[in-house]
């Protein structure tokens, strides 16, 4: 079927809802993309003039392309290398989404999409429209073709089981930029000291290097065993030399709604830290270095300004 431009306007409108929708159900941006797109190509080859309400329609067939996803994304995960972690989205990026409650910021946070992976499909597709989107248990039902009964207790089990691992992030961003600097001339003092004073108790740090970069398989654990990490992560050494290719620099940003630390190479991101930070201190570091999922923040990031960097490892 030929679409008229009218159609085609229509889907364009309904694209960024779509790819934020897509992005917190699958955790990652090409994967997202490829699923609007296949929603794209249903949408040429339906009776559009039959469809009563476009976003209904379009809604459930990128639902039910994210559901396959997400059943094939869990047997690749058991073989994933090391730590899974979301392919991360740099401030400004509009598959963000909605941003204007808390929970709509949280649940596109490394944490909550992190946490996500503990759900069943349909919970996760259940949590995601309901909290990031706000759409009726009815609607909802009907996307998934359940009882809005149904919709209802898979909305409240999603949401204890995220809320059972979830630390609130919100924080003051003057006071997270506050705790970010000190967290950075903590970690190149050389010492430990300062970087525990800094972190929870029971903080952890994961990377995510998809076996292509090293990265530890299993996360540290503890304010001692993440401090003595980090110290060594910011410390120059030959070994981080060889590995980096070049002078890292470190810049101060947002990733996914929370500060973060984009460290590149001659303009190539090659990491990017989220520090999930609360009233107690910063709880987690989550650092996605698998290259594979950093060519979006690499094309963000060469199409922005970020002024000078924090720091700079030679």
């Amino acid at each position: 079927m030929v679409l008229t431009g009218n159609q085609i306007d229509l889907f364009e409108a309904s694209m960024p809802r779509l790819k934020a929708i897509a992005y917190r159900l699958l955790g990652s941006a090409s994967d997202a993309e490829d699923a609007v797109q296949d929603t794209f190509l249903r949408w040429q080859s339906a009776d559009v003039d039959r469809i009563e309400v476009p976003e209904a329609w379009l809604t459930k067939v990128l639902t039910n392309l994210c559901l396959n996803q997400l059943t094939s994304a869990r047997a690749r995960r058991e073989t994933y290398v090391g730590q899974w972690l979301p392919e991360p989205l740099l401030a400004g990026d509009p598959m963000l989404g909605p941003a204007e409650t808390v929970e709509q910021r949280e649940s596109v946070s490394f944490a909550v999409l992190a946490l996500m992976e503990r759900l069943s499909p349909n919970e996760r597709v259940v949590y995601v429209l309901r909290e990031a989107f706000g759409y009726p248990h009815r609607r909802i039902a009907e996307i998934l073709d359940i009882t809005e009964a149904s919709g209802q207790q898979i909305f409240h089990r999603a949401k204890k089981h995220i809320a059972e691992g979830r630390t609130r992030t919100e924080i003051d961003e003057a006071a997270a930029r506050r705790i970010v600097d000190e967290f950075l001339t903590a970690a190149t003092s050389g010492r430990t000291e300062p970087l525990v004073r800094l972190l929870t108790a029971d903080a952890v740090a994961i990377g995510d290097g998809g076996g292509k970069v090293p990265a530890r398989t299993r996360p540290f654990e503890g304010a001692v065993a993440v401090a003595k990490f980090m110290r060594s992560l910011f410390t120059p050494n030959q070994a981080a030399r060889n590995l980096l290719g070049g002078t890292a620099e470190i810049h101060v940003s947002y990733a996914n709604g929370l500060p973060a630390l984009v460290v590149t190479v001659d303009g190539r991101v090659i990491g990017v830290m989220c520090l999930e930070i609360t009233a107690d201190g910063i709880a987690a570091f989550r650092n996605q270095a698998n290259p594979d999922k950093l060519e979006r923040a690499t094309r963000q990031w060469a199409a922005t300004d970020h002024g000078e960097p924090a720091l700079r490892i030679n």
